[in-house]
């Protein structure tokens, strides 16, 4: 009777264990070379238009990959772009997509209580081409939020062909 119990416990456990292949997770993540490839054509973006700003690119766990600093940005920069690339990833979209969803009397407001998210425009999602989430970017420093996301567009477009499959 024992091993006929423990028999019927094991074959109902059984769908509850992972296989070989569940006990594994996948994923996909830059290379420092093109995280610090997307940060100095973001920066250069922004100087080629006269803007001083920092560059924070981030992995897909919000863990910092490259910093770039223009010698005349604020001290700012380095939290505001660190926390736009974070919030991008972390939230899976854009900071300024995040801004609208996030104002006051909309469903998705208290997002702004979260000590590190900053809805503020300028973060982006970096995608491969199979639409999995490899890193992040934030800028800052631009004389507005949305001329900090031209600036990041831009450095993601600089790897475009890169992380296209």
């Amino acid at each position: 009777m024992t091993h006929r119990y423990l028999a019927l416990i094991t074959a109902a456990l059984l769908p509850l264990t992972a296989s070989a292949q569940d006990a594994f997770v996948e994923y996909k993540s830059l290379v420092p070379e093109l995280a610090l490839r997307v940060a100095q054509t973001a920066m250069q973006s922004c100087q080629d238009a006269g803007y001083q700003v920092g560059v924070t690119v981030v992995d897909r766990f919000g863990q910092p990959q490259a910093y770039l600093r223009d010698r005349y940005a604020g001290m700012h920069v380095f939290e505001t772009s660190h926390r736009k690339a974070w919030t991008a990833v972390s939230f899976r979209t854009s900071t300024g997509d995040l801004a609208t969803a996030t104002q006051a009397g909309e469903t998705a407001s208290a997002i702004r209580h979260i000590s590190q998210a900053l809805p503020l425009a300028g973060g982006l999602v970096i995608y491969s081409g199979d639409g999995a989430i490899v890193g992040g970017v934030g800028v800052s420093g631009a004389p507005g939020p949305d001329l900090d996301a031209v600036c990041a567009q831009d450095g993601i477009d600089a790897i475009e062909d890169d992380i296209a499959f």
